[in-house]
């Protein structure tokens, strides 16, 4: 069994290699990524050296050339001299999640990237006296950096700068958990559908840190096919902007109907070819897909031929929400996807850390080699395992930005799965948001902007 996992992880490498660089100039976060052939096998011990020596590594550089972490660790009284174990990563600072929301607009947006960086940022020009959000990023991101975002159901979004580097990290940690996880089903020849905007024609964290899928398997269809930029988020998550949100809402409902109807016909196409099919994204489009084929009386039976990878989002209606175990159920029914084929993925815009459910039992297992988890009390102290509370972590993979996070998500974290035998931490599968903080996440984002008339329960 090993020889074979051994030769699947390395198939899967070579049909990714790009985004994987040479092993002579590796630095630490890289050793804990690229060197692991499994990001949820580690022996706790190993996997907690590399941790630390990828934090701390990560820590020094931010430390020592990004101004404004600097200026905050300064204050805080704590240095990369004070990091000398693996228990003093705790010691490390925190930035609110809510401090990349907090930006100016125009130019002055700009010199806020800009301050926020890690490092020397390359030389960027702006057009125009007033440029918006998208101009400012597409000139960024025409230097070779990745500046993408998530946004909230207020419409203010998470502004995030990677270089490239960071980038390639987070896409390749993306795939790389979830063909591990649902090993063997991976393959090249895969047929995938996308249900996420277009990486190429979007800077939506959702749909850009995709852009991998179309290399780790030959074919890939994109759901939502068009330009999304901040505009088109704004206007249809927030419903304000008068005539255009309306005129906005309205092509976007149209455009949900159609992807139901192509997904139904991709489904068609590979079931008669007998293909291997994979999709990954917004799970209410596949559950809009499968509630219109049982009021049909039509299913299919894809059986071992398929996976399913979603990424939260599980309201498929403003006052209607699925359960995770009713989704799968009804992929099994419909689709014939068998239920340890179908898992849900738990990420964030400001990390690179990708948290997957194991098929046995569908707990969130934590990359740990790379990514410090926490739980923190409302006073921002860590309490441990088994207790639910705000989730921060450290990300010892983000070279561009300080990756030391509290987020606004609630999590219960064990300290290892109770139904299988991979031996890190977990997350229950339950993760909401902690009181007072706005829904936000991949899925729900992009359900909120183009779930109009999809229908509830």
């Amino acid at each position: 069994m090993k020889n074979n996992f051994d030769e699947y992880i390395k198939k899967f490498d070579t049909q990714v290699q790009k985004y994987i660089p040479p092993k002579e100039n590796w630095t630490p976060s890289d050793h804990a990524v690229y060197g692991v052939k499994d990001f949820f096998r580690i022996p706790i011990k190993e996997a907690q050296e590399l941790q630390f020596k990828a934090i701390k590594y990560q820590f020094k550089n931010h430390y020592e050339n990004n101004k404004m972490y600097y200026g905050f660790c300064k204050e805080m009284k704590i240095t990369p001299d004070n990091i000398k174990s693996y228990i003093d990563l705790e010691k490390i600072p925190l930035i609110p999640g809510e401090f990349y929301k907090d930006y100016p607009n125009g130019k002055d947006f700009a010199l806020w990237l800009a301050n926020i960086f890690t490092g020397d940022i390359p030389q960027v020009k702006i057009k125009g006296k007033d440029p918006n959000f998208d101009d400012v990023i597409n000139s960024f991101n025409a230097t070779g950096l990745v500046v993408a975002y998530s946004s909230g159901t207020s419409g203010r979004h998470t502004f995030i700068p990677r270089d490239r580097k960071t980038f390639d990290i987070s896409e390749y940690a993306i795939a790389k958990a979830a063909i591990t996880m649902t090993y063997p089903i991976y393959n090249y020849h895969m047929k995938g559908y996308l249900l996420m905007p277009n990486p190429f024609k979007t800077n939506v964290f959702a749909g850009k840190v995709c852009t991998i899928y179309y290399d780790a398997i030959s074919e890939v269809t994109a759901a939502i096919d068009r330009e999304i930029n901040t505009e088109v988020i704004k206007l249809s998550m927030t419903g304000t902007g008068g005539f255009k949100a309306k005129l906005v809402q309205k092509y976007l409902s149209r455009m949900t109907k159609k992807i139901v109807n192509n997904i139904i016909k991709f489904l068609e196409k590979n079931s008669k070819e007998k293909n291997d099919i994979v999709f990954a994204g917004a799970p209410f489009f596949l559950y809009a897909v499968t509630k219109k084929l049982m009021e049909q009386g039509r299913s299919f039976d894809f059986s071992d031929k398929c996976a399913i990878l979603t990424g939260g989002g599980w309201k498929v209606h403003e006052d209607s929400r699925i359960t995770v175990e009713k989704f799968r159920k009804q992929m099994q029914d419909v689709l014939g996807v068998k239920p340890e084929h179908c898992v849900d993925l738990y990420g964030m815009v400001e990390g690179n850390g990708w948290m997957i459910q194991c098929p046995e039992g569908h707990y969130l297992h934590i990359p740990y080699a790379y990514y410090h988890p926490m739980v923190l009390d409302d006073e921002f102290k860590p309490i441990g395992f088994n207790k639910s509370g705000r989730f921060a972590f450290l990300d010892g993979t983000t070279y561009s930005y300080p990756g030391f996070i509290i987020s606004g998500d609630k999590v219960k974290m064990l300290e290892h799965c109770p139904v299988c035998d991979r031996p890190g931490p977990v997350l229950e599968p339950e993760v909401t948001r902690a009181a007072g903080k706005e829904m936000r996440g991949c899925a729900e984002e992009v359900r909120r902007m183009i779930s109009m008339d999809i229908g509830d329960e």
